[in-house]
C-alpha cells in the first residue's frame, strides 16, 4: 500500500477490502484469545513477512506490540518490500534458510503439498486441535474451509486468509448511467434485448445533451477486476467465470468457451460491437484509458463492465459523478439463462509454520493464528484500535441487514506521510460476511465512507442469480505431478479464448465459418487432458 494522501482511510480501507479477493461473536463462536505461556517468559518467534509502505515498521507497529503483550511473544521480524517478497520467499525456501513462520506467504495448493511432503512446512492438524479453538470452530462453520485447507494426504500445511465479502463473491458486474436512463425515459434493462435497446438509445439520443454524438454506450478493459466484454454479458448464455472459463455441468467439468452456448453469446457481442455499442478500445485499452473516458468534462460513458465503479470514478462527495451509476442486475438471455458470476474460496496459503520452529514456537505461532482468527483479532487487524478505526455501535444502530449493529467504522483522515498502526490483515484472519455486515449501515450509501455498503447493496441484486453447482471451485488441490502441466496449459487456453473472443466480436473472424476450427483448436492445446485433471481433482475433493 502506498503512502496515503488526502483520501480518508475509511475509503482506502474499503478499496483494499474490495480488492482483496466476512460474524458476530455469537455466530462465529470465537473464543477468548489465547493467553501468554504459563512460564511467563516470552517466546521468540522469527517471522518473514512483507513490509507495506503505508504501515509503520513491524518492529514498532502498535498492533505488533499489542500482540506481543497479549500472547507473550517477541517477534523477530525479517521483512522485505511487497514487490520483491515472493522472489525472496522462493529463494529462502530453495536454500533452506528460512524462519519459523512465514506470513502473507502466498503459497499455492501445489506448493503446499510440495513443501509439506518435503518436511519444510509442518502439518498443523494437531496444533489446531490442541491449541486453536477459533480455527477449529471455523473449520466446522465455514462450509468451504476444511476442503480448501486440507491436502490430499489429509494434512493442513498452511492457513488461508479468509476474506469474505459479498461484493467479492459477485464481482462480474455492469454499471449503468441511471441519469441517462431517466433522461431518456428508459427502465433498467432486464434482458439482453432490452440491454441492446438501451445501448442503442445511449448512442443515438444524445443523453448527455451536448448536441454531439460522443456517447460511448459500453466500455471496459481487460486489466481491471471484473473487466472484459464477456465477464458480465456471457452469463446470459452460459456460465462464465471470466478467467479460467471452467464450469461444471451435471458434475462434469467443461470449458464454457468451447460450448455451443458460447457461440450464441459471441453472436450477441458481435451485434453490439458491429453497431458501435461497445467501445472500439475494449480489447486493447487499459484501466487508465477508461478512467480518462469516465472523467471527461462532459460525461460520455453509458455503461462500464467492471466489478467496481471506483475503478473509473472516485467515490467521494467531492467528485459526485459516481452517484449517477448503479449496477445492472443479471440479464436474461434468449434461452432463459440468467446467471451471476460467483466466486467463493479461501485462496492460497497465507500463514505457514516451518520445520525451523521448536515445539514451543509452534504452539506460540498457532496461538497467534488463532488470535487473528478471533473476532477481536480480525477487527483489529482490519480496522485498527477501538476508538481510532472503530467503536462499538450505539444502542439502536442497525447493521447492513437491519439488525442491531455490533460495530461502527470511524473515518480516519490520515495525514500524508503518516503511517498506519495496524497490520492491514497481515498473515491470516477470519473475515466472514456476518462480521462485515455487523457494522453500522451508513444512512447514505452514496456518501463519503459508505462505499463498501454501497457495493454490498449492489451485490444483493446479484445474489439471487447464483448457481454454485455450475461453478468450478477455486480451492481444489491439483495432484502435484499435474501441477506444472496445468500451470502451463491454463495460460495457453486462457490466451487462446481471449484472442478468439476479440477476433469473433470485432469481426476479424466469422463466427459461423470459423467456429468449428476454433473448437478443433482446443485439441492441440490438450484440452481433454486439462479437463481430465480438473475432473480428478474435483472428484477427490468431493
Amino acid at each position: 500500500m502506498k503512502r496515503f494522501t488526502g483520501l480518508g482511510l475509511s475509503l482506502i480501507l474499503a478499496a483494499v477490502l474490495a480488492l482483496s479477493a466476512c460474524g458476530k461473536s455469537s455466530e462465529t463462536g470465537t473464543e477468548n484469545p489465547a493467553s501468554p505461556p504459563e512460564s511467563g517468559a516470552p517466546v521468540e518467534l522469527s517471522v518473514f513477512a512483507p513490509q507495506s509502505a503505508g504501515i509503520e515498521s513491524l518492529d514498532v507497529n502498535p498492533f505488533s506490540k499489542h500482540i506481543e503483550e497479549k500472547l507473550g511473544i517477541t517477534f523477530k521480524w525479517n521483512t522485505t518490500p511487497d514487490a520483491v517478497f515472493n522472489d525472496k520467499k522462493l529463494l529462502m525456501l530453495a536454500s533452506g534458510d528460512y524462519p519459523a513462520l512465514i506470513m502473507n506467504a502466498g503459497i499455492s495448493k501445489a506448493d503446499q503439498i510440495k513443501y509439506g511432503m518435503q518436511g519444510a512446512f509442518i502439518p498443523l492438524n494437531d496444533l489446531i486441535d490442541q491449541h486453536a479453538p477459533n480455527i477449529k470452530k471455523a473449520l466446522e462453520d465455514v462450509s468451504y474451509l476444511k476442503s480448501a485447507m486440507t491436502a490430499p494426504d489429509g494434512n493442513i500445511y498452511a492457513l488461508p486468509k479468509v476474506n469474505e465479502c459479498l461484493h467479492c463473491t459477485y464481482g462480474q458486474r455492469m454499471w449503468i448511467n441511471t441519469t441517462w436512463l431517466e433522461k431518456l425515459g428508459l427502465e433498467m434493462p432486464t434482458t439482453t434485448d432490452e440491454f441492446y435497446e438501451v445501448l442503442k438509445a445511449f448512442k443515438e439520443q444524445d443523453p448527455n445533451g451536448n448536441g454531439k454524438a460522443d456517447e460511448i454506450p459500453m466500455t471496459t478493459s481487460l486489466d481491471v477486476w471484473g473487466g472484459g466484454v464477456d465477464a458480465f454479458l456471457m452469463n446470459a448464455f452460459i456460465y462464465n467465470n471470466g478467467t479460467t472459463y471452467l464450469s461444471v455441468k451435471d458434475g462434469k467439468v467443461i470449458l464454457s468457451a468451447a460450448e455451443p452456448e458460447w457461440k450464441e453469446g459471441l453472436k450477441y457481442l458481435r451485434k453490439l460491437y458491429s453497431e458501435g455499442l461497445i467501445d472500439k478500445g475494449a480489447f486493447t485499452q487499459n484501466g487508465d484509458a477508461v478512467k480518462q473516458l469516465g472523467n471527461k468534462a462532459e460525461n460520455v460513458v453509458g455503461t462500464v463492465g467492471y466489478a467496481l465503479i471506483s475503478s473509473v470514478l472516485e467515490p467521494t462527495d467531492a467528485k459526485p459523478r459516481h452517484k449517477e451509476y448503479d449496477v445492472v442486475p443479471p440479464l436474461k438471455g434468449p434461452n432463459g439463462v440468467q446467471l451471476a458470476g460467483y466466486s467463493v474460496g479461501a485462496g492460497d496459503g497465507s500463514f505457514v509454520i516451518t520445520n525451523k520452529a521448536t515445539e514451543e514456537q509452534r504452539i506460540a505461532a498457532i496461538k497467534l493464528a488463532d488470535y487473528l482468527f478471533s473476532e477481536e483479532g480480525t477487527v483489529m487487524t482490519s480496522w485498527g484500535f477501538e476508538g481510532d478505526g472503530w467503536r462499538k455501535a450505539e444502542p439502536g444502530a442497525l447493521d447492513y441487514n437491519g439488525k442491531p449493529a455490533a460495530y461502527e467504522a470511524l473515518k480516519r483522515d490520515v495525514p500524508e506521510g503518516s503511517l498506519d498502526v495496524t497490520w492491514w490483515q497481515l498473515g491470516t484472519m477470519l473475515m466472514v460476511n456476518s462480521l462485515r455486515e455487523s457494522f453500522v449501515a451508513p444512512e447514505d450509501p452514496l456518501g463519503n465512507g459508505a462505499y463498501e455498503y454501497r457495493l454490498w447493496l449492489a451485490a444483493k441484486k446479484y445474489e439471487p442469480f447464483a448457481n454454485p453447482e455450475l461453478v468450478y471451485p477455486t480451492d481444489v488441490f491439483i495432484d502435484p505431478k499435474d501441477a506444472t502441466f496445468i500451470a502451463q496449459i491454463q495460460k495457453t487456453i486462457q490466451d487462446y479464448v481471449k484472442s478468439n473472443l476479440a477476433q469473433f466480436v470485432t469481426g476479424s473472424k466469422d463466427i459461423e465459418k470459423d467456429w468449428d476450427a476454433y473448437v478443433s483448436g482446443f485439441k492441440g492445446l490438450q484440452l481433454d487432458k486439462y479437463l481430465e485433471i480438473h475432473q480428478k481433482a474435483l472428484d477427490n475433493q468431493g
